[in-house]
């Protein structure tokens, strides 16, 4: 039986998404492969380079500053992030080289971005000539050397920007695959129905459904209080994650529309089919699960955007599938304006079978 080793970390959630979600396809698909999760983090955790500085784990690191808020000026946090992966880079590949030696997979999968090329030089070291493949779970690069490095191995891209990229470092049309999107898990794909009855909404008013992640934001309550100020005729359904402070925070808000707070959940697909409009971050699952299920998105772009997801907010533009703001301060009255039967019907032209086109590319790169 062939093997495909997919290599993740936890450094914001949708990495692991990306893995398991592929896993998931493969095994509906029949293939009779054996996919294993590499969880990157925990094979290098003995030489951890960020917590050898910082104290703290290199994913956690990554996580604590998306739930505060710290991203302001985050592109100048990349150089350095690159110069300590270089000066740990012949100890890490050893260590990774160790690890591949033991029962190397005839493919690797990378969906992480930044150590692409010691993951490639370990792997060969480990099995020669074996081939590697990156799948960029961000919609662009963020070049130099953020998920496409000038080496011998394929990519499989989600957007016509990031094979452009591809071949601008170099790489042959031979090496480049494009798929139709982003990586969406197969229950996005799948039939549902959500009546907003049943979380004490109005059926026939147009509902928003916000949306910042696994911890939430506190962008959320400025949006609950513009909209509010703006007297929009909407409603709101809150996803507030993990966050339990978030969630207490808005029920004590008096919101004058209607409104559904929920915690975490592994429902979205439903609360999504629940709602007509996305309101959140515009990072790339969020963006495309919002438009898988047919719902124009309302992002943000500004100095404390994430370098690796501004392109994603022009992409949005370019597609006219919602609405870029600088910040959420004029929500209400952006609500109050959106062409809502204009970016739904362009939604619905965006056709993203990505979870689906990608195993019979890896079966085309299987030794």
């Amino acid at each position: 039986m062939r093997r495909i080793d997919f290599v993740f970390f936890d450094a914001g959630g949708g990495h692991r998404a990306a893995a398991t979600a592929l896993q998931l396809a493969i095994q509906q698909s029949g293939q009779p492969w054996d996919v294993r999760l590499m969880n990157l983090q925990e094979v290098l955790d003995r030489m951890d380079i960020f917590r050898q500085i910082t104290r703290i784990r290199m994913q956690d690191v990554y996580n604590l500053l998306l739930r505060k808020g710290w991203t302001l000026g985050s592109e100048y946090m990349v150089p350095p992030m690159h110069l300590i992966i270089r000066l740990f880079h012949s100890k890490m590949r050893r260590m990774l080289t160790e690890y591949w030696k033991k029962d190397p997979p005839d493919l690797l999968v990378s969906v992480v971005p930044n150590f692409n090329r010691v993951l490639l030089e370990s792997y060969r070291r480990a099995k020669p000539n074996g081939p590697m493949v990156t799948i960029l779970t961000d919609i662009a690069d963020y070049p130099p050397d953020f998920w496409i490095e000038r080496q011998d191995q394929f990519f499989i891209c989600g957007s016509d920007r990031a094979v452009q990229q591809a071949r601008e470092a170099g790489h042959p049309s031979s090496k480049i695959f494009q798929v139709s999107g982003m990586i969406l898990h197969p229950k996005f794909y799948q039939p549902v129905e959500f009546d907003r009855s049943a979380l004490g909404l109005d059926p026939n008013r147009p509902t928003g459904l916000v949306l910042f992640g696994g911890y939430g934001s506190a962008k959320m309550r400025v949006i609950a209080r513009r909209i509010a100020e703006a007297k929009a005729n909407v409603q709101l359904i809150f996803i507030c994650g993990k966050n339990a402070k978030l969630k207490q925070q808005l029920t004590a808000m008096s919101l004058p529309y209607p409104h559904y707070i929920e915690g975490f959940t592994s429902e979205i697909p439903r609360y999504m089919a629940a709602a007509d409009f996305f309101i959140g971050k515009p990072g790339p699952g969020s963006i495309s699960e919002a438009l898988q299920m047919k719902l124009p998105v309302i992002v943000e772009r500004n100095a404390w955007t994430l370098p690796q997801e501004r392109y994603n907010a022009d992409w949005v533009l370019e597609k006219d599938v919602g609405v870029v703001l600088k910040d959420f301060d004029n929500i209400g009255e952006v609500i109050r304006d959106l062409p809502l039967a204009r970016l739904r019907e362009n939604a619905a032209k965006i056709h993203n079978r990505a979870v689906f086109e990608i195993p019979n590319i890896l079966e085309k790169l299987l030794p």
